[in-house]
């Protein structure tokens, strides 16, 4: 078994994550078997109650794990499927000490940051260590080196090394080398320093991956590798890339960084074949046409907060041979109307979120695509939103709401969950994970799955209210799909419209480059259509 351990430094924000899984994509296509770990210095359990403005998207798991939108990064780049196994964060660590601590697991010791934190920190990478399974582990550390949290991850990662050996070993450092404009020049001290953080720690990386704003010469490099101790061909250059974030792959390949790895870890491998995945790429760079697609959100000025969504709309996009041109609506602009703001569209998809800020902007941006006839693709919220609309506009139930926004409603066509009324814990309480969904026969969404159940990954606690089934049916609004009991809708559709549909889960988690979604593929061939 082969470990890789990545760790940034100077500032935050440096792509580690998309690094570890450009890099595990090479590393799949040399045909090995690669797996990820995701570790996080953070005090909470897992990010699920946190905002999305102070972490980003929560990405859900297979098994209802809530974790770091990196491993969305890695589930896209390559053919894992992650669980909560592969995610430990800091408050995971001191939960399972404290409470082995309280059944009596150390009597008699003095429990310590080493060796009884460091041991639990090791023991996550062993679970991954099955060597039927992968012939690599790929370890993201995440924070900045020198954060007091990362310091027992980092030790943790010491003693594995001297464990296993170092001849299994390979630590990359992502790193910055800034440029000063008034200089004129690329900066190494911050990188410098870094390392020697890391040196102190007892860590030496044996590739540094540099992020730069400009080109690194000859000089530099030797500059970098004399003073960090590495070899001057373990300096790697990471520019921005010039259009998506799937030009990362090829670019590392470029600086050689996959065949690096391999002579480090002594590992045989062929070259790896990326005609698939230029091909991808060119389509995404360089398509034959493009569609714009609204986005109508709540967190729109944050970046990460839908990155799944993003992506999800980028794959489907390319298996069209089409660009995207998203629009950004922060939907409390349209709480007093839309005022033409989505006149210029070809296709509507409004996002999941929690609260009841902007809630009525989303509405009636659903009614616009409802009545314009204009491709529509609701996930979690943007599913309940829809249903609000129809039954207020189409149904003329007038305090049609959802408990969520107003627990006294007369009309609750959203409701929570039965399962959720005694919940008063708020982490990981919600309807998690996969769960299965029966298509109903002859409806657009079996047409476009081509199948009569798919698994699909939940996080809500509001579901549709089925007292309201009949009445609405009535008017065109179809459920067609349902949990397997039929109990719970997870899919709608308007009979009416060309693509309305509306789904109570969330599909952008399983979307991947060369394999879009069925509902993102079918969204976006909807609006080409729409466009004309």
């Amino acid at each position: 078994m082969k470990y890789i351990f990545v760790t940034g430094g100077v500032v935050s924000s440096l792509g580690k994550g998309l690094a570890a899984a450009a890099l595990g994509t090479l590393l799949e296509l040399r045909g090995l078997r690669v797996v990820f770990q995701k570790f996080d210095p953070y005090l909470n359990v897992d990010p699920g109650t946190m905002s999305p403005f102070q972490h980003g998207e929560v990405y859900v798991l297979n098994d209802g794990a809530e974790t770091d939108l990196d491993l969305g990064h890695y589930e896209r780049f390559t053919n894992c499927v992650l669980s909560r196994h592969n995610n430990l964060t800091s408050g995971q660590v001191y939960e399972s000490v404290i409470n082995r601590e309280r059944r009596g697991d150390y009597l008699g010791k003095t429990v310590q940051v080493i060796p009884h934190v460091t041991d639990q920190i090791k023991a996550r990478i062993r679970e991954l260590s099955d060597e039927s399974k992968y012939d690599v582990v790929i370890t993201e550390v995440g924070g900045t080196t020198g954060d007091i949290e990362g310091l027992p991850f980092l030790e943790a990662i010491r003693q594995f090394i001297l464990e296993v050996g170092p001849q299994n070993v390979v630590n990359i450092h992502v790193t910055l080398v800034p440029y000063i404009k008034a200089a004129r020049e690329l900066k190494t001290k911050p990188t410098q320093q870094s390392i020697a953080k890391l040196r102190e720690i007892g860590l030496q990386p044996q590739v540094l991956m540099c992020r730069t704003e400009h080109a690194l010469d000859a000089e530099l490099r030797q500059k970098l590798s004399m003073f960090c101790n590495v070899a001057p061909e373990a300096v790697i250059e990471v520019r921005d890339v010039a259009h998506t974030i799937y030009e990362a792959p090829l670019m590392f390949h470029a600086e050689g960084l996959d065949a690096l790895v391999c002579k480090l870890l002594g590992l045989q491998t062929p070259e790896p074949d990326l005609n698939n995945w230029r091909k991808f790429v060119e389509r995404v760079v360089s398509p034959q046409k493009r569609v714009k697609i609204a986005v109508v959100g709540k967190y729109i000025d944050l970046q990460d907060a839908y990155k799944s969504i993003y992506e999800s709309l980028t794959h489907a996009a390319a298996s069209q041979d089409c660009g995207i041109d998203l629009k950004l609506i922060d939907a409390e602009r349209l709480q007093d109307g839309v005022d033409g703001q989505l006149k210029d569209v070809a296709g509507v998809l409004i996002p999941g979120g929690f609260g009841d800020r902007g809630v009525e902007g989303k509405i009636k941006a659903a009614r616009f695509a409802r009545e314009n006839k204009l491709p529509y693709l609701g996930l979690c919220l943007g599913m309940q939103v829809a249903t609000i609309e129809f039954a207020r506009n189409v149904c003329g139930i007038a305090n049609a709401n959802s408990t969520e926004f107003d627990q006294t409603s007369s009309d609750p066509v959203i409701c929570l969950l039965d399962e959720q009324r005694d919940v008063t814990n708020k982490g990981a309480s919600m309807r998690l994970g996969t769960w299965p969904t029966k298509i109903q026969h002859g409806s657009l969404a079996e047409k476009i799955y081509g199948s009569d159940e798919v698994l699909e990954r939940h996080r809500h606690r509001y579901e549709f209210n089925m007292k309201y089934r009949d009445q609405m049916r009535e008017k065109g609004f179809e459920i067609s799909g349902t949990s397997p009991d039929g109990l719970l809708a997870e899919l709608v559709e308007l009979r009416d419209h060309p693509y309305f549909l509306a789904c109570q889960y969330h599909p952008e988690f399983q979307s991947k480059p060369n394999k879009p979604h069925p509902l993102f593929k079918g969204f976006i061939q909807a609006a080409l259509a729409h466009q004309g």
